[in-house]
């Protein structure tokens, strides 16, 4: 058997098995370089995002002190992104990861050019629940494709590609959107997304091979049960501090929405186990001791990563003057090592218990955000937040490939989608709690440390400039902020710990 043909096998099959009749099987990395392209744009824009927050309030919610209503530009994006990924990883396995994922970047990338010819903060959060839309059908077929042409023993490198394009997106995002941001407006933050989405067509239409497909039925009562939960736990998360946790409207509380999503949740759990027809999540895979703990250990990453952006960008932009672009500058000693080391840990996936790259991945993390905090004031010198930064970038390089090879190393063919699905909806589904909690909590240190914030006549950040006498009680709200993104990682530590024994194949 040669390399390629090797490399193109699936997992309990023959290399032939799982593509489509009349295919002649190949390598696999053309097709994962193509669907990289696109899962690169998702991560990319996300970070753009985080970056440009402060210059969209300024344009678009200029008059108001609550923050929590441009974090909305990245909560329904992350909203809309989660609660279809169960059933689009269901779509791929059906209708072929082709297919779904080229249907995907057409509504992503045109959901782009709206968003960058929106004029109202309200326009551009419902453009941006639309393109969180098409990255849900995108995203799940990039793993799906991995796990489906890339034998488990090698799996490993796929994955370390899969975590260096994260890594490299976190360096492109971030100095990408301040470049953007400084030079033509936020406007271009999305703009820049249509060439690259029109490219990354053309690739992937040519060199992703036609897979074979499986039949599946779909649990639309599922969909939407897990949709109404999720919307009212996070919508109760961000909006809360707005409403001092109380009532909303009439009969309608925050606490209430938030214990109804809840409960939802709990419904949905026990409709998949007594569905008769094939459930919208096959708990059996939970089984697998691997499979639950990488998907908790996720969950609490998607939370950590999508939290901690905020709050720094808005301190170092806000308190201290940065532009975008320097305050994106502060981030790419993160990105490079982890663009740089990741692929070298997707190499030693291969060969060492993934539990001996997670663990000490993900303490770095925690470490640097925890050092990040206590400097978050007016009188670090700048350039004493490329030490946490290159931290950071270490500890990413041992998080992302180890979780997700961890998750997807024992899934069957036919439930590739569904696997790949389910983790990357649990991963959404930590980001958007994260994006929700992180406004909340953001909020109410504001206002324990700069009492009356809400009675203020002008917004912040409005006017492009923050009072000296606000800048220490803003830095020490953000720097607090900060504490709880790190203190998940704990989670995401015990979930690693709690990991089955890996015994890599031998060569």
């Amino acid at each position: 058997m040669t390399e390629s043909t090797r490399a193109a096998a699936p997992s309990g099959g023959p290399s032939t098995g799982t593509y489509a009749t009349g295919h002649k099987p190949q390598s696999p990395w053309p097709a994962l370089w193509a669907l990289v392209i696109g899962f690169f744009m998702i991560l990319v824009d996300t970070t753009i995002v985080s970056v440009a927050n402060p210059a969209i309030k300024a344009a678009l919610d200029p008059d108001t002190n609550n923050l929590d209503n441009v974090v909305w530009v990245t909560s329904a994006y992350l909203l809309a992104y989660a609660v279809p990924l169960l059933i689009t990883g269901r779509l791929g396995d059906r209708f072929g990861p082709k297919n779904i994922y080229l249907i995907g970047l057409v509504i992503f990338t045109a959901s782009s050019l709206w968003c960058g010819l929106s004029t109202t903060l309200g326009g551009l959060i419902a453009a941006r629940a639309v393109q969180g839309l098409g990255a849900a059908f995108m995203t799940p077929q990039t793993m799906a494709v991995i796990t489906r042409t890339f034998p488990p023993e090698r799996r490993g490198a796929a994955m370390g590609l899969w975590g260096a394009t994260a890594g490299v997106a976190t360096l492109v995002g971030p100095l990408l959107g301040g470049l953007l941001v400084d030079g033509l407006g936020w406007e271009w933050i999305f703009f820049i997304n249509v060439p690259v989405g029109v490219i990354g067509f053309v690739l992937a239409a040519v060199l992703v091979p036609r897979l074979k497909t499986h039949p599946h039925r779909f649990d639309m009562v599922g969909v939407v049960l897990s949709a109404v939960a999720l919307f009212l736990i996070v919508f109760g998360l961000q909006e809360g501090q707005k409403y001092d946790w109380g009532t909303i409207t009439g009969p309608i509380s925050v606490w209430g929405m938030i214990l109804a999503g809840i409960v939802l949740l709990a419904i949905f759990i026990l409709q998949q186990r007594k569905t008769r027809s094939e459930p919208l999540v096959p708990l059996e895979l939970f089984r697998d001791r691997n499979f639950s703990a990488s998907n908790l250990a996720i969950a609490a990453v998607g939370f950590t990563v999508t939290g901690m952006s905020l709050p720094f960008m808005f301190f170092l932009q806000l308190a201290r003057g940065l532009t975008p672009t320097e305050a994106a500058l502060l981030m790419i000693p993160m990105a490079v090592i982890s663009g740089v080391l990741a692929p070298f840990a997707g190499a030693l996936l291969d060969k060492v218990d993934p539990r001996f790259i997670l663990v000490p991945g993900l303490l770095f993390v925690a470490g640097g955000l925890l050092w990040n905090a206590s400097m978050m004031n007016t009188d670090t010198p700048i350039w004493m937040f490329l030490l946490p930064s290159a931290m950071l970038g270490i500890g990413n390089a041992g998080m992302w490939g180890p979780l997700a090879t961890t998750a997807t190393r024992r899934l069957p063919p036919r439930q590739a989608g569904a696997g790949a699905g389910i983790y990357n909806t649990t991963r959404t589904i930590g980001s958007v709690i994260g994006s929700a909690a992180i406004a909340a909590f953001m909020q109410a240190r504001l206002e324990a440390n700069l009492p009356g914030l809400d009675k203020a006549p002008s917004g912040i950040g409005g006017g492009g400039s923050m009072p000296d006498f606000v800048k220490d009680g803003f830095s020490t709200g953000m720097a607090q902020t900060m504490l709880l993104p790190a203190a998940v990682m704990g989670v995401a530590l015990i979930a690693a710990l709690f990991l089955g024994r890996h015994t890599p194949k031998a060569e």
